[in-house]
């Protein structure tokens, strides 16, 4: 049992390197049914040569052993021959009985030598032509009685020698020797007919092969092909589930991939509609989203990011932050990013900011936190970006409007407070002009006194109109509307020497809040004023006129226009939004939008038409704007 286990465990280390070395080879086959069918014949020539190796040497032993005693038998055989010949006198029998037995398949030669070793007679031919050789000599002193013995020598030779007595005399030997040939074509036919037996149990043994891998192949195809299906993007439902040709454990594994291809259908679905929501909701969140590595380089952005950096949103993606943003904004987030990833914890409330290429100041609030793909491991960091521009602009805006209404009201209380003097400045002009003696210069004088004591008071009483808004609307005198307010704005047209041409019927009355109206005339003005350049043309006109798009709607179209310097297509998409303004020292952003707010609160409209200056091109700016009189008559 020891020497089994010790064979078979110095087989299985001679052949473990073979066969890694066969299954290392280019030429071995890739699929199973071909390795199973190449391992089967493989294994089975194998097992076959070494059975063959086992059978010709069980067979060699074997004939060896017959042969010996067959040569015994025929030494013998012959030495009992002799003797009978030699008792009946009859010595020519001895050299039949020689020939008969080299005629013996099995032998390859016979004689008969006297006690001396010579020899008698041979089934060869010419007894004189075959002596003894040394070592057969050599075997006569060994030989003892009258029992054959058997020997071998020289090129693998085998003989037996038996003694030939009468009575008690020697009278010679008998010799007769193996036929190897006739052993070797005894084994030969026996390893043909094994090999025959082989070929066939090989054959048959591929065939089952066959059969069997095909059936093992066949659903393990399926597997590989529902597998590939799996891994391909464009692979449909219809797909799946994958058939069930057989019902064994490869066909509990098919429905067992089956039951694995629907639960992955089924998280599928769910992560895609996660996905989506979340894709959706970085698409349309108001605010800026974006992800960064380690190398602070973007893996994800939304639109709104993109439109803050104006960039493609293309282009953000592998970017890293100093390739798109400008310093010092660049390395203020590069930092904050770097400290999330070392510290783990989130940064809140960054304010970062800079100007944009126009020369416009502009402020982002960023916030950063980590993106925890394992409870201690950050594999992203994620920034808000919240545009805090507007807000900015807009809580200037709002203090340099808290400054003016506090100027209006302190003008206001000037202009009331210097009503009185003024009174009081008029009568002395009065009595000095009546009861003295004044010669014709003085009297000039005095009138040029009371005339711009008037201006005076006129100029307070426009500036209290602006103050006391009234609470009802009220029909008022346009022309005397509009002259109060250009009234103000004298000094600079004076400055500026600029033209201003008034076009309104001194009779004309609108239903209307007078204030307000008179604000959005101010700022029109105000603004043209602004545009224009020394010895610039201002026009404000007034007329009767209908809504264009609904002509039964009567009321007063008025227009403001200049030939200033005009807004390009930029300015003007923002000319009606809250705290825009070009004017970043002195404006508030908030003049056009209140005018806006006023005349949508009368049911009015508002139309703009502008254009800068470019080669060939004169630049200016119309503001129409259409008042609806909703208590006058109806006008033409």
């Amino acid at each position: 049992m020891m020497l089994w286990k010790n064979l078979l465990g110095r087989t299985q280390h001679a052949l473990t390197p073979l066969w890694r070395k066969i299954r290392g080879r280019r030429w071995w086959p890739r699929s199973i049914r071909w390795q199973m069918l190449a391992g089967v014949v493989l294994l089975e020539t194998l097992s076959i040569c070494l059975f063959m190796a086992l059978l010709v040497y069980q067979q060699t032993r074997e004939s060896r052993f017959r042969a010996e005693v067959r040569l015994m038998y025929e030494a013998n055989s012959m030495a009992v021959q002799a003797r009978e010949a030699l008792q009946q006198e009859h010595p020519s029998w001895i050299g039949l009985s020689v020939t008969m037995m080299g005629d013996a398949p099995t032998v390859a030669s016979a004689k008969i030598t006297d006690p001396v070793g010579n020899v008698l007679f041979s089934s060869q031919g010419d007894p004189s032509q075959y002596p003894l050789t040394h070592e057969e000599r050599e075997q006569i002193a060994q030989l003892s009685g009258d029992q054959s013995h058997v020997f071998s020598f020289g090129d693998h030779r085998t003989e037996a020698i038996s003694a030939i007595y009468t009575g008690y005399d020697l009278r010679g030997y008998a010799w007769v020797e193996y036929n190897q040939t006739w052993e070797r074509e005894e084994t030969l036919a026996l390893l043909r007919n094994t090999g025959l037996f082989a070929l066939i149990w090989i054959a048959s043994s591929a065939v089952l092969v066959l059969l069997l891998s095909r059936a093992i192949s066949r659903p393990l195809k399926v597997l590989h092909m529902g597998t590939r299906r799996l891994m391909s993007t464009a692979h449909s439902a219809k797909d799946f589930p994958l058939p069930v040709a057989v019902h064994n454990e490869l066909g509990e594994l098919i429905e067992a991939f089956n039951r694995m291809v629907a639960s992955l259908a089924e998280q599928r679905a769910g992560l895609n509609d996660t996905l989506s929501l979340l894709d959706s909701m970085l698409a349309h969140a108001p605010i800026g989203l974006a992800f960064f590595d380690r190398n602070s380089r973007f893996v994800r952005v939304n639109q709104v990011f993109a439109s803050l950096t104006r960039l493609p949103l293309s282009r953000h993606l592998g970017r890293t932050l100093p390739e798109l943003l400008p310093q010092p904004v660049a390395g203020q987030l590069e930092s904050a990013i770097a400290r999330v990833f070392n510290e783990q914890e989130a940064v809140r409330n960054l304010e970062v900011g800079g100007q944009t290429p126009e020369g416009r100041a502009w402020t982002w609030l960023v916030s950063a936190y980590p993106v925890l793909t394992t409870p201690h491991e950050a594999r992203w960091v994620g920034v808000i970006l919240l545009d805090t521009t507007d807000r900015k602009r807009g809580e200037e805006a709002l203090r340099k409007a808290e400054k003016l209404a506090v100027t209006g009201r302190l003008a206001a209380s000037i202009a009331h407070e210097i009503n009185n003097p003024l009174e009081a400045v008029t009568n002395l002009l009065f009595l000095l002009r009546n009861y003295c003696q004044l010669d014709d210069a003085a009297r000039n004088y005095v009138n040029m006194a009371e005339h711009e004591v008037r201006r005076v008071s006129e100029i307070t009483q426009q500036t209290l109109r602006f103050y006391r808004q009234s609470t009802q609307p009220a029909r008022v005198d346009v022309a005397e509307l509009l002259d109060s307010v250009l009234s103000l704005y004298q000094g600079r047209f004076h400055t500026l020497q600029l033209n201003l041409d008034r076009r309104y019927d001194p009779s004309m009355e609108l239903f209307c809040f007078s204030g307000e109206i008179r604000q959005i005339i101010a700022n029109l003005v105000g603004n043209a004023i602004d545009a224009s350049a020394s010895g610039g043309n201002i026009v404000v006109h007034a007329r009767r006129s209908r809504l264009w798009s609904d002509s039964k709607r009567s009321g007063i179209r008025f227009t403001v226009a200049d030939n200033g310097c005009g807004m390009d297509e930029e300015v003007r998409s923002h000319a009606f939004d809250a705290f825009f303004t070009t004017k970043e020292t002195t404006g508030t952003g908030l003049g056009l939008w209140v005018s806006l707010e006023i005349i949508q609160k009368h049911g009015g409209v508002i139309h703009m038409r502008s254009r800068a200056a470019s080669p060939g091109r004169n630049a200016g700016t119309v503001f129409q704007f259409f008042i609806p009189d909703k208590a006058g008559k109806q006008g033409a």
